[in-house]
């Protein structure tokens, strides 16, 4: 269950990675030719449901949060997310995890990305600091059983940590994507890029368990074999189909178990929530 909350919503394997999304150059050069799904302000929280057996089990939440701010002289956006297990369910698994990230207002190109995690025992803290001009990201990473190390990661033009990653794919322009086409994009898991290129499924009618109803976007994504997942099994996600793009349900089969991040409350939203129905 190591890294359980932040992996699933983030569509990803493993919480150390740097997306590189190069095919997303457009003719100017620019990765992402604009941010319109979000702004300084927006606040979105899930919940994560846990499932072993029959019974699904509320096992805590994750907060996502952007503010405007100012990174070395650079303007910036500063993207936040934090998740944990709840109180009673740390006797269980105890989950305290934190993601951030600065990323260039203008270009969303990210500054520097740090995680800290506590799950289970296991700790884990990496520093990402990129250096766009010479495409490379100096890491440092360290953890319960591994002293710290710092490495030199050649880029592309259109790479992303983990947190920055999760913004720029809810800037995709998917209308000129139809039903079971891919979208290509590929991941950096340490020093071996793996394709995921997930594919869109069409769109769906979802209704959350607080009451909500949203007209989605699906897709799926097949799993990198790891420690969580089993290799071969998709991972599915239902995103707003507005120009939010937010997340409303994600679900992953594990190896033991399943498991489920619901959209529990959202703020500072740049859009109207036009897929919501009451």
């Amino acid at each position: 269950m190591r890294r359980l909350v932040l992996t699933c919503l983030f569509m990803f394997v493993t919480a150390s990675i740097i997306a590189d999304n190069s095919h997303n150059i457009d003719t100017s050069g620019v990765c992402v030719p604009e941010n319109f799904a979000f702004q300084p302000g927006e606040e979105i929280e899930y919940t994560i449901y846990y499932n072993w057996g029959l019974i699904w089990v509320n096992a805590g939440l994750v907060n996502f949060s952007v503010e405007e701010s100012e990174f070395r002289g650079t303007p910036a956006y500063y993207l936040d997310t934090y998740g944990r297990s709840h109180r009673w369910y740390d006797r269980v698994f105890r989950v305290r995890d934190r993601f951030h990230s600065y990323v260039e207002k203008e270009t969303l190109r990210p500054l520097w990305h740090e995680m800290d995690t506590y799950e289970g025992g296991h700790e884990a803290w990496d520093v990402y600091n990129f250096y766009h001009d010479n495409s490379k990201v100096v890491a440092s990473t360290e953890d319960s059983k591994r002293p710290r190390q710092i490495d030199t990661i050649d880029i592309g033009p259109c790479s992303y940590d983990i947190v920055t990653a999760a913004y720029i794919a809810r800037n995709i322009d998917f209308s000129s994507y139809n039903k079971n086409d891919r979208i290509p994009f590929s991941i950096l898991i340490r020093d071996e890029l793996h394709s995921i290129n997930p594919k869109f499924l069409g769109r769906e009618t979802i209704e959350t368990r607080r009451g909500g109803t949203y007209d989605c976007l699906k897709f799926s994504i097949t799993l990198v074999d790891g420690y969580i997942f089993k290799g071969g099994d998709d991972l599915f996600i239902w995103v707003t189909d507005d120009d939010n793009r937010v997340p409303v349900m994600i679900e992953a089969e594990l190896r033991v178990g399943s498991i489920k991040a619901v959209l529990k409350s959202y703020d500072g939203l740049r859009h109207p929530m036009s897929a919501r129905v009451d």
